[in-house]
């Protein structure tokens, strides 16, 4: 008997799902809904990305909904979405999927009269896409909060490892979105429900420009942070070569005195030590009025 099934009739069609199939039920799975094997376990392996086949009795569908929190930092696409199958045809639609979704249990709790199974499926594609919304709004919102602290030099707050996995998000969740699309694209729709679907279509659209903004903000300020820190880091190699070039004649003059020697005529001068104190002024006063004309201080 299968687990975790859930099931709901309409006027002119049926709804199943299946949620967390074990692997053991794959075949009594494929018998009883006259499913083929390859495509149901193809509907809970992990990785496999949007797509969709045209099967004998069904169309075959995988997409992804975004499942991470705003706080998760993550690099894979099974990291930061978890995958839904549809098989459907006109008088049929199967879901299978291994987590939970909010949506799925909403569909099947609501008493909304669809009147057709692609009525129920590009609801649920919405709802599957709208995953998307807040964690492009999120990631725009990180990202103003990373620029506001380069250019108000805050850059000890900034994170180069947040950044990396803000990229990363931005740049999967545009990819998944644009698979979608051309998933979308090839999905045979009747004529009542082609508004419905270029609704989907627009929505699209908007998150893929949205993840697209990200992805060149998240990549422009990685190298604004970049060259702001090399700059920072050349400021203070320029800081340090100006005392070296004021100190390093004053240690020289400092070492030629410092010698222990009994012959050295200097030593007896009754202003020797004045005369050296003025010389290194001096030197000092040359090396400022040469910097200052060659514009380096």
């Amino acid at each position: 008997m299968i687990q975790n099934l859930s099931e709901k009739s309409f006027d002119t069609f049926h709804w199943l799902d299946i949620k967390s199939p074990r692997e053991e039920q794959f075949v009594e799975i494929a018998e009883k809904f006259g499913l083929e094997a390859f495509p149901v376990k193809d509907s809970l392996e992990p990785g496999h990305l949007p797509k969709i086949e045209k099967l004998k009795d069904y169309s075959f569908l995988i997409l992804r909904a975004y499942t991470a929190d705003e706080d998760d930092n993550v690099a894979t696409v099974e990291g930061l979405s978890n995958k839904i199958a549809f098989f459907f045809n006109e008088k049929q639609l199967i879901t299978i999927h291994r987590n939970p979704f909010v949506f799925i249990d909403d569909a099947l709790a609501s008493k909304k009269p669809f009147g057709s199974v692609y009525e129920l499926l590009i609801d649920l594609i919405r709802e599957i896409i709208m995953t998307f919304e807040k964690p492009s709004q999120w990631q725009l919102e990180q990202i103003d909060a990373v620029e506001e602290k380069i250019f108000l030099k805050r850059h000890a707050k900034i994170s180069l490892e947040d950044l990396y996995f803000q990229k990363a998000e931005a740049r999967i969740s545009k990819k998944l979105l644009l698979l979608t699309q051309n998933v979308v694209s090839q999905m045979e729709i009747p004529a009542p429900q082609l508004s419905a679907m270029e609704d989907v279509k627009d929505k699209l659209v908007k998150l893929i420009l949205n993840f697209e903004e990200v992805l060149e903000d998240a990549n422009n300020l990685m190298n604004t942070y970049l060259s702001v820190a090399a700059q920072k880091n050349n400021e203070v190699v320029k800081l340090l070569t100006i005392f070296s070039a004021f100190f390093l004649p004053l240690t020289f003059i400092v070492g030629i005195y410092g010698m222990n020697f009994d012959f050295m005529p200097e030593l007896r001068w009754k202003f020797g030590y004045g005369y050296v104190m003025l010389l290194m002024l001096l030197v000092c006063v040359v090396i400022f009025i040469w910097f200052r004309r060659r514009k380096i201080i």
